[in-house]
């Protein structure tokens, strides 16, 4: 009886384990391929607001920079309008918050 009891809690205890980590490691991330369309600078240049449009769907995406790397890329012209970039944004509450944004060709 005892060993019936440890084996079920064993099983239960990964049910839930495997529950508790599957939630975080597949959130909605998307990588995309396209054109900057427009780049608007927040007045305390700590966020940026950029709209791609997608090279494979032609629909424009909004999504949200908010790492200082970038943003100098900005800053310096290194990245402008009209380049084509490599990115990968997650959705978090409605808003494309940006994970890996940069050239296609390198910077």
């Amino acid at each position: 009886m005892n060993k019936l009891v440890s084996v079920v809690l064993m099983a239960v205890l990964t049910v839930v384990s495997l529950m508790a980590f599957s939630s975080n490691s597949y959130a909605d991330e998307t990588k995309m391929v396209g054109t900057i369309t427009k780049i608007t600078v927040s007045a305390d240049k700590k966020s940026a607001t950029v709209i791609l449009k997608d090279s494979k769907s032609e629909k424009d995406v909004t999504i949200v920079i908010s790492d200082e790397l970038t943003l100098d890329k900005f800053a310096d012209k290194r990245i402008v309008e009209g380049d084509e970039i490599r990115c990968k944004y997650e959705s978090v509450n409605g808003v494309n918050a940006s994970k890996m944004f940069k050239k296609t060709a390198g910077c």
